[in-house]
């Protein structure tokens, strides 16, 4: 049980620790935390993604589930996180189990609660749920639940359609599922309100092509061809849970702080409310709001401090840099099936590189990058503690007017750029984020982190 840990958003690690009975506790953890919250026996899902022992480890969930009592839902074939998330919420479920590693390589695995509200575990659950984990039992003395297969696509379908207004018609999308469980979700969606859409890697491979499913501009270079050499308006991937975005334009892969800072200024054009934003977004993000008299609200890094300030705010839209976003109206869990709509929408009307021209030429340049540093689970404290006694007073020559300390350590600068150093809450990583008014400064400013950071691993 020792090697069971709830992370940013759940649990994972490679096959070696992932393994059945440790699946099983976990999901014996859960119908125990759901019998302590008085929700015995109510019906549960459990989705999982497209590799190669998901299903497996569902089977065991829903196994262990209904020895409990519960009634399990299970997808009818692997299913993007965020059409789970709404499934709760349109069913009226106890909640879900998860089985997914996102964007990590195929030899990980993972597994995450969803609560009855749809949104991303809070740690009093993901506590409860772990001061629960022991081994599974499948002889209770209560009636055994039924395990069924549902639809989930369908709703999530009809309820983006009513959430999004979109006439995509004369709109050419070029569509990358990454071999992951968006292929015949997003795609379909996008095609259902009129776009003409060409896919690319919309076949399941549990193996991803040997490219871990992770949407960023390394990985999606064909898409980028793609969009370019068939003259397409948009180009949209998804992660392997498909529950983030990333998008491309006839110029190329469009950097995810430009892409949430457009779509909401998009938004804002007939609507109003504020946005809420991680620690580690693009400050482009208040700049829009501010212009339109609104207000941006900044969290911890992960989707359950965003999910829990977008209920506290009735915030608009609500994302971080790496590609999560949802907005009012829909369950405040990321959803990169709804976001293609929303984008497709947004390009529909003005396409994005105009929409990203005309916040450049409002706001000036802004570019932001970031690093990843190699760093053992058992050393991200010490390092976070080490890095309150040694952060200078200026960083590549500009000073420190405040830190901010709600996640890592996160510098402002007197020219208005920024650094920021925490711990990654799903690899074995430190991250060194940076912004700036330039290319050149933002390495500049990464490489100052870097260098503050590496000694103390």
């Amino acid at each position: 049980m020792d090697e069971i840990a709830f992370g940013t958003d759940g649990w994972r690690a490679t096959l070696d620790v992932f393994t059945t009975p440790r699946v099983r506790a976990v999901a014996q953890g859960t119908a125990d935390y759901l019998a302590e919250s008085g929700r015995a026996g109510e019906t549960v899902a459990v989705g999982y993604d497209a590799r190669a022992t998901s299903r497996g480890f569902a089977d065991a969930i829903a196994d262990v589930l209904a020895a409990n009592g519960h009634d399990v839902l299970l997808p009818e074939r692997d299913c993007p996180t965020p059409l789970v998330a709404y499934g709760i919420v349109e069913r009226d479920l106890a909640g879900a189990l998860v089985v997914t590693a996102s964007h990590n390589p195929p030899e990980y695995n993972g597994v995450k609660f969803i609560p009855d509200d749809g949104a991303p575990a809070l740690p009093p659950v993901t506590e409860a749920i772990e001061a629960n984990l022991r081994p599974a039992e499948t002889d209770r003395d209560v009636e055994r639940g039924r395990i069924e297969e549902a639809d989930f696509a369908t709703p999530h379908a009809a309820h983006a359609r009513s959430l999004v207004d979109a006439d995509l018609d004369g709109l050419s999308v070029v569509y990358d599922a990454m071999h992951g469980s968006g292929r015949g979700v997003t795609d379909a969606l996008l095609e259902s309100a009129g776009a003409s859409v060409e896919c690319l890697r919309c076949e399941r491979d549990p193996e991803f092509g040997g490219t871990p499913p992770e949407p960023d501009a390394e990985n999606l270079h064909d898409l980028e061809v793609a969009v370019r050499e068939g003259d397409a308006d948009l180009g949209i991937a998804n992660d392997g849970d498909a529950d983030r975005i990333a998008v491309v334009t006839p110029r190329g892969y469009l950097d995810e702080n430009r892409f949430f800072a457009a779509t909401y200024d998009y938004l804002l054009e007939d609507d109003a409310g504020p946005a809420v934003r991680t620690v580690s977004t693009s400050f482009l993000v208040d700049r829009v709001a501010e212009a339109h008299g609104e207000t941006v609200f900044e969290t911890p890094v992960g989707f359950k401090w965003v999910a829990q300030a977008m209920a506290e705010h009735d915030a608009l839209i609500a994302g971080e840099e790496s590609g999560g976003f949802s907005i009012r109206g829909h369950v405040r869990e990321k959803d990169g099936v709804l976001m293609a709509l929303l984008a497709a929408a947004a390009a529909a009307e003005a396409p994005y590189d105009d929409r990203v021209d005309r916040l450049r030429e409002a706001f000036g340049e802004v570019h932001q990058s970031k690093v990843s540093i190699d760093c053992p689970d058992d050393r991200k404290a010490a390092v976070v503690d080490a890095l309150a006694d040694s952060l200078p007073d200026e960083l590549a020559g500009v000073p420190v007017e405040r830190v901010n300390d709600a996640d890592g350590f996160k510098a402002l600068l007197a020219d208005g750029s920024w650094v920021l150093v925490r711990p990654s809450g799903t690899e074995p990583k430190m991250r060194v984020y940076a912004e700036a008014g330039s290319p050149e400064r933002v390495e500049a400013l990464l490489e100052a982190g870097r260098a503050l950071v590496e000694p103390l691993v």
